[in-house]
C-alpha cells in the first residue's frame, strides 16, 4: 500500500491567484508554525522586538551558515571575527556616529504620533492631519552605563553596526594572521538602532543581526573590488539561496544620498510587498568606504593603522569595500519568495518552496499508521545523524504531507504496511509531488543524493 494520499501523484497542479495579502499570510504562518514570535507577547508584546521559534532559528542559522561558507570558509582571502556588542565610546566618536547618527523627529500636537520628518510628505500629520512640531534631532544610538553608577564617565553604547571593531582591530588581525592586502574580515552579530519608526514585521526593528564583511584593498584597486563584490553578492541570493532573480535588482546611490563615509554605494533590493514607490526595499548594501574609517581611528587613537607591505616596503592606509546585509531581511525575503498556494483536486495546498539548503527540516518520517511507529523510528534514527528530521504520527497521511509542505520540508519518507514485507519506503518530493520507492537500507544515500542534486523523476 503506497501512500498516494489525496490523489496527488500524477495530478497536474496549477497556481491559484487568491488575491490574498502575501505579507499577512507570511506573518500568520510565522507565528502559527514557529518561525517568529513577538517578544513578550503574553504581556502585550514589545514593539519591534522579535523572537525566532524552533523553525525560525533553524532557517536563520542556515542563512548565516551559508553566508559564512560563501564569505569565509571557501575563500583564502577572508578571515572572521566575533567582537563585543559594547565597546569603547571613543570608537563611536571617531567613526562619526555620535555626531552624524541622528534622524529629524517631529511630533503631532493632536494625536501625539512621532515621525521622521524626512519621510513625510507635507506639513500635517499622516495619521490624523494634525499640526506637526518643528523637527529636532533624535539620536539613534542606544545608550547604557557600565559599572554601578550612572554618570557621564560610565556612558557606553550598544553598537549600531558590527564593522567598527573590525577597523579598530586592523593591525591585530594583520599581525596575528599575516594576511596581505587585498583581504577581508567578516562577522555576523547583533546591532542596535533606536529607530523612530519601526514597521513591516522583521524588516525594520531596533535589534537586528548583520552579516558584514570589510575588504581591505590598495586605493587604486578599490573600484575594481567594489564592482566585484556587487556582482558576487547579488549572485549569492540567486545561486545559493534560490531567490527569484526577477524579485531582485541593483540600485546605485545618487551622490546626494551617500553616507558621510562612502565614495560609492549600491543596494541589492528585493521586491517586498509593502515597499512603496517602485516596490523594492533594501536587502544589502555594498559600499566603497574609501579610507575614511582607518583614517578616523588612526587620527583619534594615535595608533598607526597603515598596512606595511613587507615586499615593497611601502606603508599606506588601505581603502575598504564593505558588504552589509541583514539576517532578518534576508529571512523575510526568502519566506516571501518561497510562499505560494496551489490547488490540487479542488483543495488548497500551501507550500513553502524554500531551497533545500535553507529548509529548517530536511525530511519528515511518517508512519502510515501508529502501529508502524517502531519500524519508522528505525528510518528516523538512520537519517537523524545527517540532517534535521521530523517524526509525525498525528492525523491522516494527507494532513501530514500538507503540514510539511507548509514548513518547507523538501522530502517526506513514508513507512507503510508494505515496508514490513519489502523493506522499502516511499519518498515524496514537496514541489513536484513525485514519489519513488526505495530500499530502507539505502535511505541515507537517497536523501543525500536528493539534497545534492534535487528531484529527478
Amino acid at each position: 500500500m503506497q501512500p498516494e494520499s489525496d490523489k496527488e501523484k500524477g495530478i497536474e497542479i496549477e497556481s491559484q491567484e487568491t488575491g490574498r495579502d502575501l505579507m499577512r499570510d507570511v506573518i500568520s504562518l510565522c507565528k502559527r508554525l514557529g518561525f517568529v514570535y513577538q517578544s513578550g507577547e503574553i504581556y502585550g508584546g514589545l514593539q519591534s522586538a522579535w523572537d525566532y521559534g524552533p523553525l525560525g532559528v533553524e532557517l536563520k542559522r542556515n542563512i548565516t551558515d551559508l553566508w559564512w561558507n560563501e564569505m569565509v570558509r571557501t575563500r583564502n582571502d577572508v578571515v572572521g571575527v566575533d567582537t563585543a556588542i559594547i565597546t569603547h565610546p571613543g570608537v563611536w566618536e571617531a567613526s562619526g556616529h555620535l555626531k552624524n547618527f541622528h534622524d529629524p523627529l517631529v511630533d503631532c500636537r493632536k494625536c501625539r504620533g512621532r515621525f521622521r520628518a524626512d519621510q513625510l510628505q507635507g506639513d500635517t500629520c499622516p495619521e490624523c492631519g494634525g499640526e506637526l512640531t518643528e523637527p529636532r534631532d533624535f539620536g539613534l544610538m542606544f545608550k547604557t552605563f557600565m559599572g554601578p553608577v550612572e554618570e557621564d564617565t560610565a556612558v557606553a553604547y550598544l553598537r549600531p553596526e558590527t564593522c567598527q571593531s573590525i577597523f579598530t582591530h586592523f593591525q591585530n588581525i594583520v599581525t596575528s594572521t599575516r594576511m596581505v592586502v587585498p583581504f577581508g574580515v567578516a562577522q555576523t552579530g547583533k546591532a542596535f538602532r533606536n529607530e523612530i519608526t519601526v514597521r513591516n514585521f522583521i524588516f525594520r526593528s531596533r535589534e537586528f543581526e548583520q552579516m558584514e564583511m570589510e575588504f581591505f584593498t590598495r586605493p587604486e584597486d578599490a573600484e575594481k573590488w567594489y564592482r566585484y563584490w556587487i556582482d558576487r553578492r547579488l549572485r549569492w541570493y540567486t545561486e545559493v539561496l534560490g531567490v527569484k532573480s526577477e524579485n531582485l535588482r541593483l540600485r546605485p546611490h545618487d551622490q546626494s544620498e551617500l553616507a558621510h563615509y562612502a565614495a560609492g554605494c549600491t543596494d541589492i533590493e528585493y521586491r517586498f510587498p509593502f515597499a512603496g514607490g517602485d516596490g523594492f526595499g533594501e536587502l544589502e548594501g555594498i559600499a566603497n568606504r574609501a579610507d575614511y574609517d582607518l583614517n578616523a581611528h588612526m587620527t583619534a587613537s594615535g595608533k598607526d593603522l597603515r598596512f606595511h607591505d613587507t615586499i615593497s616596503g611601502e606603508k599606506y592606509i588601505p581603502h575598504v569595500v564593505e558588504t552589509s546585509g541583514g539576517v532578518g531581511r534576508t529571512f523575510l525575503a526568502v519566506l516571501l519568495d518561497a510562499y505560494r498556494t496551489e490547488e490540487v483536486e479542488g483543495r488548497e495546498r500551501v507550500v513553502l518552496s524554500l531551497d533545500r539548503k535553507l529548509a529548517p527540516v530536511k525530511a519528515a518520517v511518517l508512519p502510515l499508521s501508529k502501529k508502524l511507529s517502531e519500524g519508522a523510528e528505525n528510518v528516523l534514527e538512520a537519517l537523524r545523524p545527517h540532517w534535521p528530521v521530523l517524526f509525525d504520527v498525528t492525523g491522516s497521511i494527507g494532513k501530514r504531507y500538507r503540514r510539511n509542505d507548509e514548513i518547507g520540508t523538501p522530502y517526506c519518507v513514508t513507512f507503510d504496511f508494505d515496508s514490513l514485507e519489502d523493506g522499502k519506503v516511499t519518498v515524496r518530493d514537496r514541489d513536484s509531488l513525485g514519489q519513488i520507492r526505495v530500499d530502507i537500507a539505502n535511505i541515507v544515500e537517497v536523501i543525500a543524493r536528493l539534497m545534492r542534486s534535487g528531484w529527478e523523476e
